[in-house]
């Protein structure tokens, strides 16, 4: 990262204290999603079924449903709330998040593709390879249409582009789906969820969160010298194209693998950001892993809430997260549009 001459923000006397807070929440999530669902288990049982002297039961529903639920909703939220805040201070947009780019988009019509042509049923990584080979390949048309110009502007109007072929896509495949059965299950993915899922989808999703996450983490610091306008970024010897190529990499790898495992879930990447940035400094580096950590605690918690509460069908993770998107755009309408 070329940033010689950028000097760290002044420390926040909270920022360690959100941090630890932020923590503890997402663990009392965690062993929430652990403790609660459908089949009431006590600690006890867990506990054992955890260190492997659980009963046949416990230990089936334990190792084998919730665990791996649980892992996945830690390491989905965390990437999408991570996402979103670096692209909130990269584009200087509040209101950017990985659909922004059209990366979320692109991920869904790569798994759509695995799902329509029968590919997912050959092997479980087909089809994220497929979601996160798309992300990849959404990046390339991103930079072919954003050119040499490192406008954020520029780079969220191509990613409008970008999302729209990708929608008009998974639109045409629900159209030409060749029965109700396979239109159904592309609905069902689409909507989001971590039902049903296993260690193979952990295994798959994290190398790529990794990733992502240490891409995305790594010019933290020139989101502050981008706060001083791209001028001033240069000034302080930011180098705006590698600092782009770096970002947009870890979005569409995090994003592309998190995306495969949990389907289409949005607006927890816009979401986030905004709550924990009026906790810190409000520089684009002290809300990073703030938001990393919260994005965790959100979604799993809204994992748990899709089990708890009585449906005739389990509620879809995608429909929660966008009904607590509504807020946040809300609050934006009201506190912006004697602007307009």
């Amino acid at each position: 990262m070329h940033t010689k001459g950028v000097r760290p923000p002044p420390g926040h006397p909270r920022r360690y204290i959100v941090i630890g807070v932020l923590g503890m929440l997402a663990m009392l999530a965690a062993l929430s999603s652990l403790l609660l669902g459908p089949v009431a288990l006590s600690p006890e049982r867990i506990l054992e079924a955890l260190v492997g002297h659980g009963d046949a039961i416990a230990s089936t529903i334990v190792l084998e449903l919730r665990l791996p639920r649980t892992l996945l909703g830690l390491i989905v939220g965390a990437m999408l709330g991570l996402s979103g805040a670096v692209l909130q201070g990269f584009l200087r947009n509040p209101l950017a998040e990985p659909a922004v780019l059209g990366t979320s988009n692109a991920a869904s019509l790569g798994a759509v593709t695995a799902l329509y042509f029968g590919l997912a049923e050959w092997h479980p990584a087909i089809l994220p390879a497929l979601a996160v080979v798309s992300a990849l390949g959404s990046l390339g048309l991103l930079f072919l249409l954003a050119g040499n110009s490192e406008s954020p502007l520029t780079l969220i109007l191509a990613g409008i582009a970008v999302a729209t072929l990708a929608g008009a896509g998974i639109s045409l495949s629900l159209n030409l789906s060749p029965n109700p059965f396979a239109a159904m299950e592309i609905m069902n993915w689409l909507l989001g969820s971590l039902e049903n899922r296993s260690f193979v989808h952990v295994w798959i999703a994290l190398p790529c969160v990794v990733v992502g996450m240490v891409l995305l983490l790594w010019d933290a610091r020139a989101l502050d010298a981008l706060t001083l306008g791209e001028d001033g970024a240069r000034a302080l010897g930011v180098s705006l194209g590698i600092t782009r190529l770096r970002l947009l990499l870890g979005t569409a790898i995090g994003v592309g693998g998190a995306v495969a495992v949990s389907g289409a879930i949005g607006f927890v990447g816009l979401i986030v950001p905004h709550i924990i940035r009026p906790l810190t400094d409000r520089s684009p580096s002290a809300i990073l892993v703030p938001s990393a950590i919260a994005g965790a605690a959100l979604l799993t918690s809204a994992d748990i809430a899709v089990r708890l509460i009585g449906t005739t069908a389990e509620l879809k993770l995608g429909v929660v997260t966008a009904f607590l998107g509504i807020p946040v755009f809300l609050v934006h309408l009201l506190r912006e549009r004697r602007l307009w």
